[in-house]
Formats: structure tokens, C-alpha cells, sequence
């Protein structure tokens, strides 16, 4: 007798795929992108970013962390891909609700550390150091680290393995031929990923608008050399903290030259330190000094490393612009080389701190004067080769304002990626992947949380309309003293501005505005002088007007009544 058959059970199909983005799709920084299969949650890098100009007052910026929270019992973990501010800025913010181990390189996790130390949180945070290539189980999701060159040690991209398939995330990159630390991008393991086959790419855009590779960072070197040798007094150097590479170059010339190298700036003592000990940064012991010993050094063999390339109002050097520095102090014929791209939003900042290093007497370089910056981030011609290497079904460009994520996405149509495959997200939008179709879905809560002082999301989009109202057209207080039984003016108005205009050449016009609030307040009915909230909106309403009928101006107005 023939044994049973059973008919051939149909597979389960493969739980859906989610990519969202939480920041980093529209704008430069605040990256954060979510990746969801099934249950099961990976939370890729944690940024911030820097208030824009019309953020009055405002710290910081980070992600709204909403869905983080809704979902904090199906996130595995936090995989970073390196140690910018942009990418883990908002640690501690994000730590004490959704307590979850925090994945990264050796240096990457070193600088958390340290970053988290302010908050109490190192303590109560699970660290997992990982190594290239070898992968890390997290939930139904498998992350490998792969090794990417940047401008900080330790760069890496994420190869994350779903049920679905392969996703990799570029982090940022560029293709460095030549690092200065040795440390190679790994063409070989995009490549057998790329043989395997990858279901989407998530890339880097930032200088996508960049034609050409990105200068590699030892060609900086030999400039910064040549500039240091042709220095006839101090050279100061600014560059971001985390700027490694750059960092070790100018120790590198400097003890080369016989100079003496002094570091400036709390987060750049504390990055070098952080570096050296874990063997990041080889240290010229015999040429770097304590700032303290500054003052008994020559001029002409002083180098200076400090931060503050930014404009940054309290940073190092930004002090020494305004003569305002403790023990450095500018003068006629020093060198101060700013060795880092100038973000767009700071202009106007940086171009402020320059100015006033030229009335120091000093020269000053930067990037638009001078080959004194290499880029971190890929050109088209990079992004192109890691489109070739990968060749992924799906293209998702990342990490830019809209008219990178634009271009980028035109750039992979140009290498043969189907135009409904290269998607465009935002912010707040989901790319979904079930069933072997792909879908774009609002699906999840994003956005931008404030950081003011202490105060964590609690800064209204309507405070900050104040705050520029305030800024553009200043303050004006009107102060009544009302007798509670008859409902007169007993004293006053007296008229308090600030920002509106010069109280001592205006008497004129205030007096007459006092005119106006008594005339409205007499006008009125009898019974309304005893509603002071209706006979505040009538006399905030009778300023308005007046002031825009005489000066054209429209100042915060404030009705104050003391009833006595």
C-alpha cells in the first residue's frame, strides 16, 4: 500500500517591511530612520541638529520620538553608524523613555559614553560594541556594521538582513583612496552584497549637487603643512572636535616643524583624549602642551587647535575674535585657518567672527578662500559607484534637504534604476514592502521637538511666532490703575516699550497714544469699564491702530489694569 501523501503546505508569506524616517529626509541633521519588520524594531543612528534662524532662543533641535515611545516594548536596539553630533545628539533625550541597548563601533560607543555622562546615563545604558562583519541578531532583523571612510574614525554603513530582504543604510560616506588612518571602505562586502542581491538602498545625499570624488583627506595635509611652514607668528586651526583625521594631520606637521601644539575648546580636549586612549589619535607627546604654558611659548612656534569653525556665540574661538579669551589672545600677523565646510545657516555667524579676526590684524582662510577642507560626504561620481556596487531593487535617498533627496533620486534613474523603484520620503511617511509590492503610507507620527533649557518640547510653535514678533518689532505695556467701585482711571497710562522706538526723542507720539487709550476707555460703555478683559482687547485693538497709522510698526501689545 502506497504511504500518504499530504498536499504541500503554501509558505507563510514574509512579515511586512516598514522604512520610515523619524529625520534626516528634508533637512541636514536630525537623522534618524526606523526599521520595522514584523515585531520587531532597529532604530538607525539618533541626531540632532541646530536651530535654524527663525528658532529664537531654541538649543536644539531633535526628532519627535512619539512612535519611538507608542513602540518602545518592539525596539531591539539603537544601531549607530558613527559619532557626529547629527547622529547621536539626541541620545539623552530619547534614553530615559525607550531604554533599549545602544549598538556601536569602539569609538562611536566611546563617545556616547562620554556624552551621556552629563545625564547619568552612561550608567544605566547598555553598550554592545560591535566589529565589521560580523553581524548582530536583533529580533527577526540581522545588522552588520561595514566600514565606510568619513571625516570621523569608525564610519559605518548598515547591512540589515529582514525576512523581506536586504536593507543597507550608507551612513555617511565618501571613498577615500587614500585615509589617513589606514582604515579602507570596504568595497568587498558591498560587493557580495551587491552579488546576493539588495532589496533597497538608503544613501547619503548631502553633496549630491557636487560633481566629480570627494578630495581625499591626505591631500589636506601637504596645504595645511605648507601654510604652517609659511606662518611667520601663531597659527590657529579650527575644525569640528570630532575631525579626527584632520586633528592628527596638523599634530603630525606641527611636531614635523618643532612647533608646540595647544588645544582650545572643552569638547575637542575631551574628543582627543577620548581618541588617543583608544588608540584612534597617536599623540606627538614631545610637541602638544597644556594651554597653561602658552604664554612662556614664542609666537612663531605655536600652533593652536580649537573649535568654534562655526560661529558657535561661546566657542573657543569665537572668544579670541571678540579679544574675550582667557589665554589666547589674537594679534597682527597670526594665522587662523578654518579647516571645515561653512553649513549652510551659519553663515552669517561665521562671516561675523571672521570679520572680527581681521581687526585683530590676523589673516584668516577658510574654505571659500582656500583648499583647507575636505569634504566627509560623497560626490555624484561616489554615489554613482556605491549605486553600481549595491544595485539595489529599491533606491531611497536620504540624509538632505528635498532638493538633494531630488537630485539623488534622478541620479539613481540615470544609473538604471526604474523610476517607480527610486523613492522620494519624507519625514512622517512610511516605505512599505509586503508581498513583494512597495507602497508610500503616512502611517506614523514625525516631526521636530524643541529643546529650551530644561524645558523638552514644551516651546509652542506660537511662542516662537512671539519670539520673532518680538525680535521685529518689540514690546509695548500699557499700564492702567482702575478704582474697583467706579470703574475710572485713577492713574495712568503709563507706556513701557522696548524694540518700538526710542522713548526720549518720542514723547510726542506717546503722549498722544495715552490720548487714544483715554479717549477709548471714556467712549465705552458704562458697563463694558467694568469687563476689563473686553476693555483690554479695546485698547490693544485702539494701539494697534494708532501705531500703524503713525509709525507703520506693530509691536507685541500688553494691556496691564490694576484694580485698586
Amino acid at each position: 500500500m502506497p504511504p500518504e501523501t499530504t498536499a504541500a503546505q503554501p509558505a507563510s508569506a514574509p512579515p511586512v517591511l516598514k522604512i520610515m524616517p523619524l529625520g534626516g529626509c528634508g533637512e541636514i541633521g536630525l537623522n534618524m530612520t526606523v526599521v520595522e519588520c514584523g515585531e520587531d524594531i532597529v532604530v538607525i543612528d539618533c541626531g540632532q541638529m541646530f536651530p535654524e534662524e527663525d528658532m529664537l532662543g531654541i538649543d536644539l533641535v531633535i526628532p519627535d520620538f512619539g512612535y519611538l515611545r507608542e513602540n518602545r516594548h518592539r525596539i531591539r536596539g539603537i544601531a549607530l553608524t558613527h559619532g557626529h553630533e547629527d547622529h547621536i545628539g539626541a541620545l539623552p533625550y530619547v534614553l530615559p523613555d525607550v531604554r533599549v541597548p545602544v549598538y556601536g563601533t569602539r569609538l562611536t560607543l566611546a563617545l556616547v559614553r562620554d556624552k551621556l555622562r552629563e545625564s547619568g546615563l552612561d550608567t544605566t545604558t547598555t553598550f554592545m560594541e560591535t566589529k565589521p562583519r560580523l553581524p548582530i541578531r536583533m529580533g527577526n532583523l540581522t545588522v552588520e556594521w561595514i566600514p565606510v571612510t568619513h571625516s570621523i574614525p569608525d564610519s559605518t554603513a548598515l547591512a540589515i538582513t529582514t525576512p523581506a530582504g536586504v536593507v543597507i543604510h550608507s551612513g555617511d560616506y565618501k571613498i577615500d583612496p587614500h585615509p589617513v588612518d589606514g582604515r579602507l571602505f570596504d568595497f568587498y562586502r558591498f560587493a557580495e552584497y551587491g552579488e546576493k542581491g539588495v532589496l533597497a538602498l538608503l544613501a547619503d545625499s548631502t553633496n549630491v549637487e557636487r560633481p566629480g570624488n570627494t578630495t581625499s583627506e591626505s591631500a589636506i595635509a601637504p596645504v595645511l603643512d605648507q601654510m604652517i611652514e609659511d606662518a611667520e607668528r601663531t597659527v590657529v586651526v579650527a575644525c569640528f572636535a570630532s575631525a579626527l583625521h584632520r586633528i592628527q594631520s596638523v599634530m603630525n606637521i606641527a611636531a614635523r616643524r618643532r612647533k608646540r601644539v595647544f588645544v582650545s575648546g572643552s569638547s575637542m580636549e575631551s574628543t582627543i583624549e577620548i581618541a588617543a586612549e583608544l588608540g584612534y589619535l597617536d599623540i606627538p607627546r614631545e610637541s602638544f602642551c597644556p594651554i597653561e604654558d602658552l604664554v612662556n611659548t614664542p609666537p612663531e612656534d605655536r600652533v593652536i587647535l580649537t573649535t568654534g569653525s562655526q560661529g558657535e556665540p561661546l566657542s573657543a574661538l569665537s572668544r579670541m575674535a571678540l579679544d574675550d579669551h582667557r589665554q589666547i589672545r589674537i594679534e597682527p600677523g597670526d594665522l587662523v585657518i578654518l579647516s571645515s565646510r561653512i553649513i549652510p545657516g551659519n553663515e552669517r555667524a561665521i562671516f561675523r567672527m571672521i570679520n572680527h579676526l581681521f581687526k585683530r590684524g590676523a589673516r584668516v582662510l577658510y574654505e571659500r578662500t582656500a583648499p583647507v577642507h575636505a569634504s566627509g560626504h560623497a560626490h555624484r561620481e561616489e554615489m554613482k559607484s556605491l549605486i553600481n556596487l549595491v544595485r539595489p531593487t529599491y533606491f531611497i535617498p536620504i540624509h538632505g534637504e528635498m532638493r538633494h533627496l531630488t537630485a539623488h533620486r534622478d541620479l539613481a534613474i540615470e544609473m538604471g534604476i526604474p523610476p517607480s523603484r527610486a523613492i522620494l520620503l519624507e519625514n512622517g511617511q512610511a516605505w512599505v514592502y509586503e508581498n513583494g509590492a512597495a507602497t508610500v503610507q503616512p502611517l506614523f507620527q514625525a516631526g521636530r521637538t524643541l529643546v529650551d533649557g530644561k524645558g523638552i518640547g514644551d516651546v509652542h510653535r506660537v511662542v516662537l511666532r512671539d519670539r520673532q514678533h518680538l525680535a521685529q518689532d518689540g514690546m509695548f505695556i500699557v499700564i492702567l490703575a482702575i478704582d474697583r467701585s467706579s470703574n475710572r482711571v485713577v492713574a495712568g497710562p503709563e507706556i513701557i516699550t522696548r524694540g518700538t522706538v526710542y522713548v526720549d526723542e518720542n514723547a510726542d507720539l506717546l503722549n498722544r497714544c495715552k490720548e487714544v487709550i483715554l479717549e477709548t476707555i471714556n467712549s465705552s460703555v458704562e458697563e463694558s469699564r467694568g469687563e476689563w478683559t473686553v476693555m483690554k482687547t479695546e485698547v490693544r485693538r485702539a494701539v494697534k491702530n494708532f501705531l500703524k497709522r503713525e509709525i507703520r510698526r506693530f509691536p507685541v501689545i500688553l494691556p496691564v489694569v490694576v484694580e485698586i
